[in-house]
C-alpha cells in the first residue's frame, strides 16, 4: 500500500494501555432511482427503437434552439442575417441559416445487425473493433430529425467532439451538392444544477419544520470521505486474494496506526462502480451445451458455472458491511441485464451481504445498497451521477484520441449520459420519456473501469461547477479514489504487492 505508518503496527499487546476508538463518520445518503425500470408485465421490448431518437430530440431542442437564438439572431455573414429554420428540409440553397436536430454518425466500421444474423448461422463473426473510424475517409456526418437528414461538412466537425445521437444546432448554408457547410455550432450545455441540501432541505420543509432543519444544518457540518473503486473483476482464484485483502484491511482500519486510522474512519461510504466480476469464459457451441443438459438432473452443471467468483464477491462485501456502508453497480461483465439501464444485481448473488439490504419494498435505503447502472443520488447533500463506464467506452470509439474526461464534458454538455444508445450501445427502448437526458446537473460525475485516474473541474454557462472523475480498473492498477464531501477534492490511493 503506498500510505501509511507501519512502525507501530507490530508491536507487543499491552494490559495496561488505552486505545482510541474511531467510530465511522455517518453518510448522509439518498439515492433517486431516476433509471429503475418497472418489473414482469409492464416492461415491454416490442416498441421501436427510433422513437427514443425523438424523444431526446423533444426533450432537448427548445434548450439548445434557446442557447443557439441567443448567440445568432441577427448575426450578419457576408451581409446576410441569419435566419432561423424549423427543419433540416427547410434549409436552402445559398442562404445561412440555422437548425437544430440530432446527429448521425454514418460510419461504415459500426457494428450491424448482419454481424448478429452471422452469429446466429454460425458464421465466424468479426472481432470487436477498437475504434469506428475509416481510415480511408467514408465516415460522414449528418443532422436529423423528423422531416429527415442533411449532410453535414467543414472544418468546424473536425475539431468539434461529435457522436450518434447528441442534439446540437448547426449555423451555415447549404452548398450546391447540397452539403451544408457548418460554420459555427450549438450544444444544450450544463442543465440547472441544485444547490447542495436543496432535496434534503425540501422534504423536511415538506415533513415539518424549523426545529428539524437547524438539527439537520448542524449535524451538516462535519463532511467526510466517499471511496470509489470499480474493475474489481473477481475471478474466484488465489491472484485475487492479496490485493483484495489490502484493500478490505485499509477499509476496516486494520493496516493502519492511530493517525491513519482517524482518517480512514471519515470514509463513510464505499462505492463500487462496475465490474466486480471478471467476464466469464465464452460459452461452449449449442450442440454440446444440449448434450450437457440431457446428462445433467439436479443442480448446476460446474462445467457451465463458476460459483467462485460471486462467493468471493459476497464474502469481500460481507467482511466489509459491519463496518462501512457500500453502494454496487452493476457492470458490464456483472451478473445483471446488458442492456443499459442495467437493473441493480439480484440479492440472491449475495446471500451473506443482503442482510444488510432494505427491506423488500421499502423506499429507504439499506447499509447495502445494491443500484442501477447509470446510477445518481445525493451524498452528504451534493448530487452525484456514475456508471460503470460502458456509455464513454462507446463514445470513446467514435472519436480520435483518448480524452476519457473530454468524453464526460461532452456527455455533460449534450445533456446525455448515453448519446450512443440505442445506436452502438444495447438500451431498453423507452417510449414515454428518454431516462438518458440529465435534466438536472450532478456536481460530481464519475465514470468507472477507465484505463486511469483523472479527475479536472468543469464549469457552466450559470456558475455550475462538476467534478469530473475517471476511476481506474482496480485490478490493473490498485487504486481506488477517495472524494472529500466537504470540498470535492480528490486523492488516488495505490494498493501495490511486490512480487
Amino acid at each position: 500500500m503506498a500510505r501509511g505508518h507501519t512502525e507501530d503496527l507490530l508491536q507487543a499487546f499491552s494490559n495496561g494501555s488505552d486505545y482510541q476508538i474511531h467510530e465511522r463518520q455517518p453518510s448522509n445518503y439518498s439515492p433517486l432511482h431516476s433509471f429503475k425500470l418497472a418489473k414482469g408485465d409492464q416492461k415491454h421490448y416490442q416498441q421501436q427503437y427510433g422513437d427514443m431518437y425523438f424523444l431526446r430530440l423533444a426533450m432537448l431542442k427548445p434548450s439548445v434552439e434557446e442557447i443557439a437564438a441567443d448567440a445568432w439572431d441577427g448575426a450578419e455573414i457576408a451581409g446576410e442575417i441569419v435566419r432561423r429554420v424549423e427543419r433540416v428540409l427547410d434549409v436552402r440553397q445559398g442562404e445561412f441559416c440555422w437548425v437544430a436536430g440530432t446527429v448521425y454518425k454514418d460510419m461504415p466500421l459500426k457494428p450491424n445487425i448482419l454481424d448478429d444474423i452471422s452469429k446466429d448461422h454460425w458464421i465466424s463473426a468479426p472481432p470487436p473493433r477498437e475504434k469506428y473510424i475509416s481510415q480511408s475517409g467514408q465516415d460522414q456526418t449528418m443532422l436529423e430529425d423528423e422531416s429527415g437528414r442533411l449532410r453535414l461538412i467543414g472544418t468546424i466537425l473536425q475539431t468539434s467532439m461529435l457522436v450518434t445521437g447528441c442534439i446540437v444546432a448547426m449555423m451555415g448554408t447549404e452548398n450546391a451538392n447540397g452539403d451544408f457547410e457548418v460554420v459555427d455550432m450549438k450544444v444544450p450545455d450544463l442543465p440547472r444544477q441544485p444547490q447542495r441540501w436543496e432535496r434534503r432541505d425540501g422534504d423536511i420543509a415538506v415533513s415539518n419544520g424549523s426545529a428539524k432543519t437547524k438539527i439537520k444544518n448542524e449535524v451538516r457540518q462535519t463532511g467526510g470521505k466517499v471511496a470509489i473503486v470499480s474493475g474489481l473483476n473477481i475471478t474466484g482464484d488465489e491472484a485475487d486474494s492479496l490485493a483484495m485483502d489490502l484493500l478490505m484491511e485499509y477499509l476496516v482500519g486494520e493496516t493502519c496506526d492511530g493517525d491513519e486510522q482517524q482518517g480512514v474512519s471519515k470514509i463513510s461510504r464505499l462505492i463500487i462502480a462496475g465490474n466486480s466480476i471478471k467476464e466469464a469464459t465464452p460459452l461452449a457451441p449449442r450442440d454440446e451445451v444440449s448434450d450437457k443438459k440431457a446428462s445433467k438432473k439436479y443442480g448446476y452443471d460446474s462445467a457451465a458455472y463458476n460459483p467462485a467468483p460471486t462467493i468471493h464477491l459476497d464474502n469481500f462485501l460481507a467482511t466489509l458491511l459491519p463496518s462501512i456502508p457500500i453502494t454496487i453497480l452493476p457492470g458490464e461483465s456483472d451478473p445483471a441485464n446488458v442492456s443499459l439501464p442495467q437493473q441493480p444485481i439480484h440479492p440472491a448473488m449475495f446471500p451473506r451481504s443482503r442482510n444488510y439490504a432494505n427491506i423488500p419494498g421499502s423506499e429507504e435505503p439499506g447499509w447495502f445498497d445494491s443500484v442501477t447502472n447509470p446510477w445518481e443520488g445525493d451524498i452528504d447533500g451534493w448530487r452525484i451521477m456514475g456508471n460503470g463506464g460502458q456509455p464513454i467506452n462507446d463514445v470513446f470509439k467514435y472519436v480520435e484520441g483518448d480524452e476519457r474526461l473530454e468524453m464526460m464534458e461532452s456527455l455533460l454538455r449534450w445533456r446525455c449520459g448515453a448519446p450512443t444508445a440505442p445506436d452502438t450501445l444495447w438500451c431498453y427502448p423507452f417510449q414515454d420519456k428518454d431516462q438518458f437526458v440529465i435534466e438536472e446537473c450532478p456536481h460530481v460525475y464519475f465514470v468507472g473501469n477507465q484505463p486511469r485516474y483523472e479527475t479536472t473541474v468543469i464549469e457552466g454557462p450559470a456558475g455550475q461547477t462538476v467534478r469530473l472523475i475517471a476511476v481506474p480498473i482496480f485490478r490493473d492498477t490498485g487504486e481506488i479514489v477517495l472524494l472529500d464531501t466537504d470540498t470535492l477534492e480528490t486523492e488516488v490511493l495505490r494498493f501495490s504487492v511486490d512480487e
